[in-house]
């Protein structure tokens, strides 16, 4: 066996690096390159519930008819045309992908509440998708909507999914819920074959002389891992699914650190779209040397080996570290340079 093999979503993967969605993986050439510098496993990018509710309804040649007689309230929806492929052309980038290549093409429908788009799932299946992804991104402006409608909404479009499909399901979930566990069991019990930790939030800035509100995002650094870190290694051992961590993986010991945390798959965009494709042989090199150095036989040897019940104080995970952490940094800052 590969000393490098990891099984993700009942999935067998050359290693546990594989490329999340990014501008890499909407093309069947870039897919490509993606494998062929040795990525396990590909997510393509989000089809957003907004573009498959417009594609079935119909609608947009209504909104394109209507866009000079009503420029201003035309503007407040996305050019939903120019984002992404379109519901077709998606299909074709998975048939075409999985003719191509023979890594993992994972699917990612992102959405928020129950609706037609997700009958779009059955078509993902049908195109030869290994797995699909549901992407819960969601900002909740609400103020009326509780933590617990949103969550049971949630675990109902996960019911919906699995019913519809018998591919794998995996759940990309954000760091930005009160009860991260409680949800994760929840999706478990659902049907749920794995959680991605964590989702980016789009972060908009302000133009302060114009007063305006300013597209911002920024490509990931490996600080970003820690709260992963933090998170899987409370899931791990708790639950069927398997886990995944995304945001913050740029190095080998990015990728062994999320492993020792519990995850079977560390995926990598920021990174890639930094150095290019091929800086992922440079780490899965660096991991391979890493583990012949620690005498791991293999990745799977060592999964979960940091995790919360394999560590010696899994209080360093809990309330209590954050006040050892707060001392210890007070005495640093007091002892003579």
């Amino acid at each position: 066996m590969n000393a490098l093999e990891t099984h993700y979503l009942g999935l067998t993967l050359t290693s546990p690096l594989a490329a999340s969605s990014s501008p890499l993986t909407d093309s069947v050439e870039g897919i490509c390159r993606l494998e062929d510098h040795g990525l396990s496993a590909v997510v393509l990018p989000s089809l957003f519930e907004e573009q498959l509710e417009l594609e079935s309804l119909g609608l947009h040649a209504d909104l394109e008819r209507g866009r000079h007689g009503f420029a201003e309230a035309a503007s407040f929806l996305p050019e939903l045309t120019s984002y992404n492929l379109g519901p077709d052309r998606y299909l074709d980038l998975i048939r075409s992908a999985r003719e191509r290549v023979n890594i993992p093409v994972i699917a990612s429908l992102n959405g928020t509440t129950p609706g037609g788009w997700l009958d779009y799932a059955r078509l993902i299946e049908q195109a030869g998708a290994s797995a699909l992804e549901l992407n819960l991104y969601a900002i909740e402006t609400d103020p009326q909507r509780s933590g617990a409608e949103i969550e049971a909404q949630q675990r109902e479009l996960l019911a919906i999914l699995r019913d519809a499909v018998t591919i794998p399901l995996s759940v990309k979930l954000s760091p930005f819920y009160s009860s991260i566990a409680n949800l994760a069991r929840g999706l478990d019990d659902v049907g749920a074959d794995g959680l991605v930790l964590f989702n980016r939030f789009y972060q908009p800035d302000f133009d302060i002389v114009e007063r305006a509100v300013v597209n911002s995002l920024t490509l990931s650094h490996s600080a970003e891992l820690l709260p992963r870190l933090h998170w899987t290694a409370i899931l791990s051992g708790r639950m069927r699914a398997d886990l995944a961590i995304t945001g913050g993986v740029h190095a080998a010991d990015d990728v062994v650190k999320s492993i020792m945390a519990g995850a079977r798959v560390a995926f990598m965009a920021s990174a890639l779209l930094q150095h290019g494709p091929s800086h992922a042989r440079h780490v899965l090199a660096e991991l391979a040397l890493w583990l012949d150095a620690h005498e791991y036989a293999s990745v799977a040897e060592m999964c979960g080996c940091m995790n919360y019940g394999a560590v010696p104080n899994p209080t360093a995970f809990e309330r209590g570290n954050y006040m050892k952490v707060l001392g210890s940094y007070g005495a640093r800052r007091d002892t003579p340079v």
